[in-house]
């Protein structure tokens, strides 16, 4: 039996469909460096920019990115934010560099990124890009010695839900689906090539000890724990003003179930009066009664995103405060000897 011959859009959509789950993100030095400065130079304020390269196989490789300009609210500056970025990536094809999406960068205030925003934005891209990540950089972090680098995706257990835009308690339960599901953090893996390496070899001290190890000795960690808890005390009222939403639903559920009961009753005792007249007995469904009437259940959606922001402040005050301890029992150690 002779092989029928495909066309280059099915063996492209079989290879597509045969992908290997995401397992690295590759991103090249130069890369990092970029997005270190352009975050820095404009914070406080959030910016994003677009990530280029190439997804092979299990490794997304970072090769390039390009800023986005500052958007404001206004129709006739966003369409010219959409034309600058056609553009500059026309311009990088034609000096025959990579200018292949495979997501966006965007810097971050202690953390706070988990939005819906966020989650709209994976949404846009996944339409056109089957695989792409969104590269997080909190400078606030930074500025207490560590690189707060990280790369995110949406789980496709979520993207799947989201698409179906239902966040019912019954529906979360049935996809096994709770707030650590959410997002997915990749690995990410800096790569130079071994020109750069052997450069910053030549321009290394003699001296072991860099900036970043004096910034790691810093005793003065108060501001950032202080704006942490605060951001977290907002948090936590904002999860109370959700629970509330869903006591009030409740509360709304059981009336209008007692209400369905006692309409039920009094249906049956009417219908047990008719049929002992000899007359038909009514219906004890009512779809035009207001109590019959589905009360719709409030979005999980918010008190999940409010719970994972929740937890990454925890996280960071956590990991903070055990560093904080660690370095004054080393200067108290010193000052006694």
């Amino acid at each position: 039996m002779a092989n029928v011959p495909r066309s280059f859009l099915q063996v492209a959509a079989k290879e597509e469909e045969a992908a290997p789950p995401l397992r690295v993100v590759q991103i090249e030095g130069l890369v990092i460096l970029k997005i270190i400065k352009h975050c820095k130079e404009f914070s406080p304020a959030l910016v994003t920019g677009q990530l280029l390269g190439l997804d092979v196989g299990s490794v997304l490789e970072v090769t390039n990115c390009f800023p986005f300009p500052v958007r404001e609210e206004d129709e006739e500056i966003e369409a010219e934010g959409a034309n600058y970025q056609l553009e500059m990536m026309r311009c990088l094809r034609e000096v025959n560099v990579d200018n292949n999406t495979v997501g966006w960068y965007q810097s971050t205030l202690f953390g706070s990124f988990q939005t819906v925003e966020l989650i709209e934005t994976f949404m846009n891209y996944q339409e056109n890009i089957k695989r792409c990540v969104c590269i997080i950089y909190d400078p606030s972090r930074s500025n207490q010695g560590v690189l707060a680098l990280k790369a995110l995706k949406l789980s496709d257990s979520f993207m799947e839900l989201y698409r179906s835009n239902n966040f019912t308690g019954e529906k979360l339960r049935e996809k096994n689906l709770s707030w650590v599901d959410i997002f997915e953090e990749i690995p990410i893996k800096v790569s130079n090539s071994a020109l750069i390496s052997a450069f910053m070899t030549e321009l290394e001290p003699d001296t072991p000890v860099t900036q970043c190890d004096y910034e790691r000795l810093q005793l003065s960690t108060n501001p950032y724990l202080e704006r942490n808890v605060e951001f977290l005390i907002e948090c936590m009222d904002d999860l109370s003003m959700e629970q509330q939403k869903f006591q009030f639903y409740y509360r709304n559920l059981s009336r209008q179930q007692a209400q369905q009961q006692a309409w039920l009753q009094k249906r049956r005792s009417d219908n047990m009066a008719r049929k002992a007249a000899g007359e038909e007995p009514l219906p004890e469904e009512d779809p035009s009664n207001p109590a019959f009437k589905p009360i719709p259940e409030p979005s999980r959606l918010d008190s999940f995103l409010i719970t994972n922001q929740i937890a990454n402040y925890c996280n960071q005050i956590n990991g903070v405060a055990g560093q904080s301890f660690s370095r004054l029992y080393l200067m108290k150690a010193l000052q006694e000897n």
